[in-house]
């Protein structure tokens, strides 16, 4: 099992995950290359220690929080289709999917899908709304000491105040949508991998 050889894609594997997350044939192969350089257990799967040795990751403010969305609930090692899944949030949009048929599932990297990833960045319990104290943690982990505690509870008051529409002194997805409505996020969250 721990042989590269066991670990190689196959040609249905490969037209899959096309199909699933939008991906070209040579983007999953080279993102596969790069998958399988990270796997320092070479048994088919990440884990967090692994994610963490990305240098790009582990001087991101919030490197954790985009190594846990790679892991389902509870799991602790993430396999090439699981790691390409979280990958296709941050494809960008090609001009001919934009007005694709609304009777198929949206894709990954459609606007409501990178929200929602960017949602549970800030949604640290997971309980589909973001609290001030989520919020609180997140501005710290992005600022570090470079505001004090006073400063960063004002403008989470205010994030929150701005967001908020129904009172609940949260922020709901359907709300952080509204607050997120001008913005590129197209642009934003989109990582212009190799063709």
């Amino acid at each position: 099992m721990g042989s590269r050889a066991s670990t190689l894609l196959r040609e249905e594997e490969i037209e899959e995950i096309k199909k699933e997350t939008g991906f070209s044939h040579s983007q999953i192969t080279r993102l596969y290359s790069r998958f399988t350089s990270l796997d320092k257990g070479e048994n088919g799967t990440l884990s967090r220690e692994d994610f963490q040795r990305i240098p790009e990751l582990a001087i991101n403010p919030l490197g954790d929080r985009i190594i846990n969305a790679f892991f389902p609930e509870g799991e602790d090692q993430v396999n090439f289709r699981g790691f390409m899944r979280t990958l296709a949030h941050f494809r960008p949009i090609e001009d001919n999917e934009k007005n694709k048929n609304a009777a198929v599932s949206e894709p990954l990297n459609s606007r409501t899908n990178k929200l929602l990833f960017a949602f549970r960045l800030y949604d640290l319990d997971r309980d589909d709304k973001i609290s001030r104290d989520e919020l609180l943690q997140v501005l710290r982990m992005m600022v570090g000491v470079n505001i004090s505690d006073e400063q960063l509870g004002s403008i989470a008051d205010r994030t929150i105040q701005e967001a908020d529409t129904n009172g609940d002194n949260s922020i709901s997805f359907n709300e952080f949508i509204k607050v997120l409505e001008k913005v590129d996020v197209e642009q934003k969250m989109s990582i212009r991998f190799l063709h």
